[in-house]
């Protein structure tokens, strides 16, 4: 990572769940310049202030579906900051968030992890290993989580069943199959309203849903990968991922609080919902020498299937509620009805090359260049009279890096990319007969100017990021003021920061990690009054910082603190959700087969607003909880 001319930060996964955190959004909170907007439904980021919920990858596989990942089957989570649409095609404004999942390992011993805690959290996995033979190993995750909320009413149930296969068939060959079957049956919970400007001054556990209120995801997720050593320098690679969800859910939830009533109104919606991606990855890398300068080469070929089919039904009649005592048996009087059943196909098509070329000991640069097919069509199958529509886009991305080591522990780069996001390409589908030109735009464009320097420190052991980016996403589709069918490609957004990560060994038995991050994320061009508005959900400064003594056996413990600036949840920047610091810790005891810890989180009870989707909805964050967590390996 030292020679990518990247800022790239991440997340191991034991760090978070040991808090009892599941959840991307609370996993990435304290990553600088990285800001959760989850919604209820599914996951949602905006990193660098642009967003980034169509840009999650599992072991380098798209995966832009709509739901809420669970992180017990991964081994960390990757963050590359900025467009990163040379390697990963459409998308990726602000940057990209990488699942690695846990992965066969020869000798691997397996454990056992029970977890306990606040809110009636009770969860048992098991992460079993074996080796069949010399040439095979095998490895097993599943387990199962209950846990209730400090929200009223909201309480999930999580399962996971995980094997993998690595078969190394010849020495020149090995085979790694994995799937994973994840099954989240939950609570919806849309947040509490905002009232002059503020969040609703309503207790941490109101909620506004209805009796029936559920959402029901079940995902499935099979990945192939064949890996071909050519030679010692050379290796083809190719890539299968295959990813199924089935979602449905009835969701009950607020628009807003009426003063004349004093009242919360509130809409209900049911969705069945099918989604299918493919996607084939056919790669070779390798390096080689002209005129004495040194490359190393990545060529690669990726073709996308996608099929997506939301059935959407709306209920008449939803009654209000009051704002500080809702009453959730308040059903709908009027009957529910088909809002929407479309059918959307996407086939794409991307062929790219990068090449790292290093000129000498203190110079190399980064070139790569990629080509990308995008075509959408989507049927409405209420409105048989309207054909399909489809939209074909097609956009080549550039990057250019240079990284200068004056000294060996020292690397300064600079780098600019761009990449692409056309119509449709979001949470995949068009509008079939939509007004005015809304399907017929160029696609918008990312493109961004980063400095930086990494360094090793303390004999290499402890690693520095430091990195200044401007970011700006133009041809933004904003509305014609003088004829709202017309969208035109006038707008403007900018984002401006920087960000200092520090990770590793200070010395002796402690450790630390953390960062921190300064950005302004505005908009600058619009023609419907948000010029000069900040982008919602987007906070000025963030970061983190953990300190960790940890012997080999024996006692060990940490501390760390979360903060999050002042931030605004709507783009009108009419409410403001204020800044806050979180302070968790953990203790536990560890011996060679059994680890015992019990950490807690928010220890100063702090009310604070974890993330909004509008002004109407915003979640409040966790009070003050307790995980005990016990683990034995075998």
């Amino acid at each position: 990572a030292r020679y990518v001319p990247q800022a790239i930060d991440s997340v191991k996964t034991s760090n978070v769940l040991d808090y009892g955190i599941n959840s991307l959004g609370e996993a990435l909170s304290g990553i600088p310049n990285v800001s959760s907007t989850a919604d209820t439904r599914f996951d949602s980021l905006r990193i660098r202030g642009f967003d980034a919920s169509n840009d999650f990858y599992l072991d380098g596989i798209r995966d832009d579906s709509q739901y809420v990942r669970d992180l017990h089957n991964i081994e960390r989570i990757e963050v590359l900051k900025g467009p990163a649409a040379v390697l990963y095609g459409r998308g990726s404004q602000g940057g990209i968030v990488n699942r690695v999942s846990k992965m066969p390992q020869s000798g691997r011993q397996s454990s056992i992890q029970a977890q306990g805690g606040s809110e009636d959290l009770r969860s048992l996995y098991a992460d079993l290993s074996a080796d069949p033979s010399d040439t095979v190993s095998l490895r097993l995750n599943m387990g199962n989580e209950d846990k209730n909320s400090f929200r009223d009413h909201v309480s999930g149930n999580r399962q996971l069943f995980a094997p993998s296969m690595s078969w190394q068939i010849t020495p020149d060959l090995n085979w790694l199959v994995q799937y994973e079957y994840n099954r989240y049956n939950r609570t919806p919970d849309r947040g509490i309203p905002s009232i002059d400007g503020r969040p609703a001054d309503v207790s941490r556990g109101t909620t506004y849903g209805g009796q029936n209120d559920f959402i029901d995801d079940k995902v499935q997720n099979l990945r192939s990968r064949l890996s071909y050593e050519l030679s010692d320098n050379w290796q083809l690679r190719h890539t299968l991922g295959v990813f199924k969800l089935d979602s449905q859910f009835e969701n009950t939830y607020l628009t807003g609080y009426d003063p004349k009533i004093n009242k919360v109104n509130r809409q209900s919606w049911q969705q069945d919902m099918t989604t299918r991606n493919i996607f084939n990855n056919l790669e070779i890398e390798g390096g080689f020498d002209t005129f004495g300068l040194e490359h190393r080469l990545l060529t690669g070929l990726e073709l996308g299937s996608q099929r997506r089919d939301p059935k959407l039904y709306k209920a008449g009649g939803v009654p209000p509620v009051d704002v500080y005592n809702p009453d959730r048996s308040l059903r709908p009087t009027g009957p529910m009805v088909i809002s929407s059943d479309n059918h959307t196909e996407v086939e794409s098509q991307g062929l790219y090359v990068q090449d790292q070329l290093r000129l000498n000991d203190q110079w190399q640069v980064l070139a790569g260049l990629r080509y990308d097919r995008f075509n959408v069509e989507t049927t409405n199958h209420l409105r048989p009279l309207i054909p399909t529509e489809e939209r074909k886009s097609h956009s080549t991305s550039p990057r250019l890096g240079v990284v200068w080591t004056p000294l060996q522990n020292h690397s300064f780069y600079a780098s600019w990319t761009k990449t692409f996001s056309p119509v449709g390409g979001g949470l995949i589908g068009i509008t079939p007969g939509a007004a005015g030109n809304t399907n017929d735009l160029s696609p918008e464009l990312t493109k961004q100017k980063e400095i930086g320097v990494k360094s090793d420190w303390l004999d290499e052991r402890l690693s520095t990021t430091l990195a200044v980016y401007e970011l700006e996403l133009y041809n933004r589709r904003t509305k014609d003021p003088d004829d709202p069918t017309i969208t035109l490609l006038s707008g403007l957004q900018r984002s401006r920061g920087i960000e200092l990560t520090a990770s590793g060994k200070l010395g002796g038995n402690w450790y630390m990690r953390g960062g921190v991050g300064v950005q302004d994320a505005t908009v600058v061009k619009d023609n419907n009054g948000l010029e000069g508005k900040r982008i919602n959900g987007v906070a000025k400064h963030n970061g983190s910082l953990f300190i960790t003594w940890k012997p080999e056996m024996g006692w060990y413990a940490e501390t760390g603190l979360t903060l999050v600036g002042q931030r605004y949840a709507d783009n009108q920047n009419t409410v403001v959700l204020p800044g806050y610091g979180r302070w968790d810790a953990l203790a536990g005891y560890r011996e060679k087969d059994w680890d015992v810890s019990g950490a807690l989180t928010n220890l100063t009870d702090r009310y604070y607003y974890a993330s909004a989707t509008s002004a109407a909805q915003i979640m409040p964050g966790e009070p003050r909880s307790l995980v005990m967590t016990g683990t034995y390996k075998f």
